[in-house]
């Protein structure tokens, strides 16, 4: 029988856990000694220590966080990331197993926990073969945005994810019912994030703040206020070093990076002052809107009472900024360490005020990422990699040129990341002659960075596959909304669109685009470093669990091994925690 979560972590159903003891599990015989304690102390003490449920469930996921940043730049920080990778469950392997790592796609798996196959939405956006246009994953002009100051001109709805998230099953199972609050720039991973039904939703669109209608018709009142009372124009009037220049790492100015105008590759970068045309968007690529964010966060716990009322209430945030940061500069930059620097601040001074107004053991944090980020092609050339970008309108070109001597005069209706979509008919025409798809599969091929091409129909049957890139691939394939063809690229070549693109990019399946954070903190979380093979579509199921619920569809599972066994020594004195049992 197929096991979902075994495929969600990338391992087989039966096969044997490929690590030795792991700092901070409890193990088999820990978990044992502390059953037997417990039994000896008397039973009311073992049924004292089951652990509370949380009164208030946070979810933290920030944009284009590679995993190895934890350990190459953790020395920079003194204050939230810090303490959650030391007091928290800290899974050091984690990543994730589809192929299209893209900010829609991370977020609707962290808060569903399911793939993309399965959720659907399999990119930041796709080619909608019925209408003939690109649609983005959240796009829904039936629910204009409910504006804080953006142009009303788009609309955004939950409406094409297609299993609920963890706040809505949390709504649907528990009494009262929470109170769900979700925050960011971005309207995908606000949400994505949330579900269908929340209390407030708030995303940036088009240089102003905004909520969708299908939420909520008229304005929030508590979010109005906290926007009147924090401009933007209120704070900082440049990004500069938060620490001394001595303090980061590589050089300021890298090679490759791509800043956006006026800003240079060297700091520090101006806005401009607060009337300028171009203050806003300046203020919205910089680490200031996650300092914002985290102050508008704050701001709900407060106004809403979030964790303090009879039921379990949930807030996630969506730190925006690092993504934008990355494309720009690199994950070698100095940009992206200050960003870093900055979120640690705001993270610290977020979890420090949950501390006094929910309560340090009320409530469960989780931190994680939507995706990781590639080197910037040149900077991999520099070390000896062989890299470089791929155009997606040339992908397109070859395919038309050598399917133009059948008859067919465009072929190639679209390319996104690795999407391939053809025009209506044409597909079917090529896919039926053999010679036909070896031409066209050929000319991709001869694309400089192509690695393989293949076949949507084919990935709808190769969940199951042995090939690890081929079951990626599957994980994130969607037949009514992924490419006819597949097309994916080298390790450390890059997609990008003609005439532009960034210094950096992702949406693959290797490991710098995979790999991210996962912790958890908080009650009934056992805090170490764990080895164990695990994905951020592991954190729903978790967080599930740890509230006393239960998720209709899960692809993740549930992370047992850094969950507080049921029953613990309360009348004794703590014992030393035996060592984990291998």
């Amino acid at each position: 029988m197929h096991d979902p979560a075994a495929t969600l972590a990338g391992v087989a159903p039966s096969a044997p856990m490929a690590v030795g003891p792991v700092l901070g599990r409890p193990g088999r015989l820990a978990a044992l000694l502390l059953a037997a304690a417990g039994f000896l102390a008397g039973p009311h003490a073992a049924l004292g220590a089951v652990a509370p449920r949380p009164k208030l469930v946070v979810v933290l996921v920030v944009d284009q966080m590679r995993a190895d940043y934890l350990d190459r730049y953790g020395h920079q920080w003194t204050s939230g990331l810090k303490r959650l990778t030391e007091q928290g469950a800290w899974y050091r392997q984690a990543a994730y197993p589809y192929f299209n790592t893209v900010t829609c796609a991370g977020h609707a798996t962290i808060s569903t926990g399911t793939v993309p196959a399965t959720h659907g939405m399999i990119l930041n956006g796709w080619w909608d073969r019925q209408a003939g246009a690109m649609r983005t994953c959240t796009d829904d002009p039936e629910f204009p945005i409910v504006s804080y100051g953006a142009p009303v001109n788009a609309g955004h709805s939950p409406n094409r994810v297609r299993v609920p998230a963890f706040a809505d099953e949390l709504r649907t199972q528990t009494t009262p019912a929470p109170r769900v609050v979700a925050l960011s720039m971005k309207p995908r991973s606000a949400i994505t994030l949330a579900g269908r039904r929340a209390d407030a939703v708030v995303f940036a669109e088009r240089g102003g703040l905004a909520t969708s209608s299908y939420y909520s018709r008229e304005k929030v009142p508590w979010v109005e206020r906290f926007i009147a009372d924090n401009p933007p124009s209120a704070g900082e009037q440049a990004w500069s070093l938060r620490l001394p220049a001595s303090a980061y790492l590589f050089d300021d100015a890298g090679l490759g990076e791509r800043p956006r105008s006026p800003w240079t590759s060297s700091f520090p970068h101006p806005f401009g002052g607060p009337a300028a045309p171009g203050f806003l968007a300046a203020w919205a690529a910089s680490p200031l809107t996650d300092d914002y964010l985290g102050r508008m966060a704050r701001s709900a716990v407060d106004t809403l009472g979030l964790g303090k009322g009879p039921g379990i209430d949930y807030l996630a945030v969506g730190f925006s900024a690092l993504d934008g940061v990355g494309h720009a500069f690199g994950p070698r930059s100095h940009e992206v360490q200050d960003t870093l620097v900055r979120l640690d601040a705001t993270i610290g001074a977020l979890l420090d005020h949950l501390d006094r107004a929910v309560g340090r053991d009320a409530y469960v944090v989780a931190l994680s990422a939507d995706h990781g980020v590639s080197s910037i092609p040149e900077q991999a050339a520099a070390d000896g990699l062989e890299a470089g970008r791929i155009v997606l309108e040339e992908l397109a070109r070859r395919v038309d040129e050598a399917l133009r001597p059948a008859g067919i005069d465009k072929a190639v209706a679209q390319a996104v990341y690795t999407e391939l979509y053809f025009l209506p008919g044409v597909y079917e025409r090529v896919a039926a002659d053999a010679g036909l798809l070896r031409r066209a599969a050929d000319a991709l091929l001869s694309v400089p960075g192509v690695s393989r091409v293949l076949r949507g129909e084919e990935l709808a049957r190769s969940a199951a596959a042995q090939d690890p890139i081929t079951r990626s691939a599957a994980l994130s394939y969607d037949p009514e909304r992924s490419g006819d063809l597949v097309v994916l690229p080298r390790p450390y070549w890059i997609h990008v669109h003609e005439g532009s693109g960034p210094a950096a990019t992702h949406g693959t399946g290797y490991g710098y685009d995979t790999r991210v954070p996962v912790v958890l903190m908080g009650p009934g979380i056992h805090p170490g470093h764990y080895l164990e093979a695990a994905t951020p579509g592991d954190i729903a199921p978790t967080l599930a669990f740890l509230t006393g619920i239960t998720l209709a569809r899960a692809d993740g599972r549930v992370l047992t091994e850094a969950l507080l066994p049921a029953t613990a020594v309360t009348a004794a004195p703590k014992p030393v925690r035996p060592r984990p049992a291998s």
